[in-house]
């Protein structure tokens, strides 16, 4: 029984993975980080995003507190997290602002809509742009004392 259900289950996840939805296949070209530093100005991303080391006084304040982008994270940014954040960023909302800061009424997020405007190249190259703006901290575990008896 327990063979049944372990193969059953495998066929279920594969098969999600297969199917007309499914990610396999999928790969964008590689981006120019420069080039994704100007796109990121020239979208004026620091009217709603904080990212360290860039500042821009000229650049009208979308949101009271900025959505910060870059720093130390306990996950890697992946490749896919981000690219989906730019062109469906409704899909995963920052989870640590006041929702009505960052999202609509309906949990819809506040940010302008960029798929009719930015080319894929303008995509890859701000993502090659803000991918390493991201440290990855390893997890800090907790040290618990030895009790002996």
């Amino acid at each position: 029984m327990k063979l049944l259900l372990t193969a059953g289950l495998m066929l279920l996840l594969l098969s999600c993975s297969q199917g007309a939805d499914s990610p396999r296949g999928f790969s964008l070209p590689e981006g120019n980080p420069a080039k994704g530093e100007l796109v990121f100005r020239k979208y004026q991303c620091l009217a709603c995003h904080s990212l360290k080391g860039f500042e821009d006084d000229s650049t009208e304040k979308q949101l009271p507190t900025p959505v910060r982008l870059g720093g130390n994270v306990s996950q890697i940014k992946t490749y896919a997290e981000l690219v989906t954040s730019v062109i469906n960023p409704s899909h995963k909302i920052a989870q640590h602002y006041v929702p009505s800061m960052v999202s609509d009424d309906q949990g819809h997020s506040k940010m302008r809509n960029y798929n009719d405007l930015m080319t894929v190249s303008e995509l890859v190259d701000l993502v090659a742009f803000l991918q390493p703006q991201y440290q990855l901290v390893p997890y800090r575990r907790t040290d618990y004392p030895t009790f002996l008896p």
